[in-house]
């Protein structure tokens, strides 16, 4: 699977990204060797996730996540639960 994610920084920035591995990606945005936008604005918290068979679809939405504006992130955010979609490999 490939995965678009949305990460909350820091101080409260945003973040979107794709991988084939959404927990060890998010484990590297933490240890400091993730995006180069997060290195400096860890820890960062998953918060939203939608996942694709191909990466190209992946791809796509991720540019697309990427040209909406704060608000509008805000709002698939809020509109996700992540904690029951994600329970067992986050929550534990």
């Amino acid at each position: 699977m490939h995965y678009v994610y949305i990460v909350q920084c820091k101080r409260g920035s945003l973040y979107t990204g794709w991988t084939t591995d959404l927990v060890n990606r998010i484990k590297k945005h933490n240890n400091g060797k993730g995006a180069k936008y997060t290195r400096g604005r860890i820890p960062v918290v998953l918060k939203y996730y939608e996942e694709f068979e191909h990466k190209s679809d992946a791809l796509k939405r991720e540019r697309e996540i990427k040209k909406i504006s704060r608000s509008e992130k805000i709002k698939l955010i809020e509109s996700f639960d992540l904690k029951e979609r994600f329970h067992d490999k986050l929550f534990d």
